[in-house]
């Protein structure tokens, strides 16, 4: 239990070094929300939900990047309730080497993987650090 929530744990740590990273380099944009992408998510991807079978609210974004471009994207993030409406305005981060990587900045967008995964392995490594204190005084 312990070498699983040492995996958990490096797991969140990776995503949260890819969220640091990614806000590092990113751009920013305004964008509009302009439809809501309903989803049922059976594969529990990132989303957080009333019910196993309740289907979730992906906000699709569009915004323009440094370049003029136009842009749409679908966030990885969806909810339900939703968290956006449709027409809200969003603030977007995106590479400008890569656009088409953008993200909704928000909680749930940037940091939720980080907090599952570490969640996780901080209670694995509890649990499986316990269990090896009580084995030790056991022997003692």
């Amino acid at each position: 239990m312990f070498a699983v929530g040492v995996l958990c744990l490096v797991a969140g740590l990776i995503f949260a070094g890819v969220s640091v990273s990614f806000l590092t380099d990113a751009q920013r944009a305004r964008g509009t929300v302009v439809a809501l992408d309903w989803q049922e998510d059976h594969d529990g991807g990132s989303r957080m939900a009333h019910g196993d079978d309740a289907p979730a609210a992906y906000p699709v974004v569009e915004f323009t990047s440094v370049d003029g471009t136009p842009r749409k994207f679908r966030d990885s993030a969806g909810s339900n309730p939703p968290a956006y409406e449709v027409g809200e305005q969003v603030e977007v981060l995106y590479r400008p080497d890569s656009p088409e990587d953008a993200r909704i900045k928000g909680f749930l967008s940037l940091w939720l993987l980080p907090l599952i995964f570490g969640g996780i392995g901080l209670v694995f490594t509890g649990i499986g650090t316990g269990f090896a204190l009580a084995a030790r005084r056991r022997r003692a």
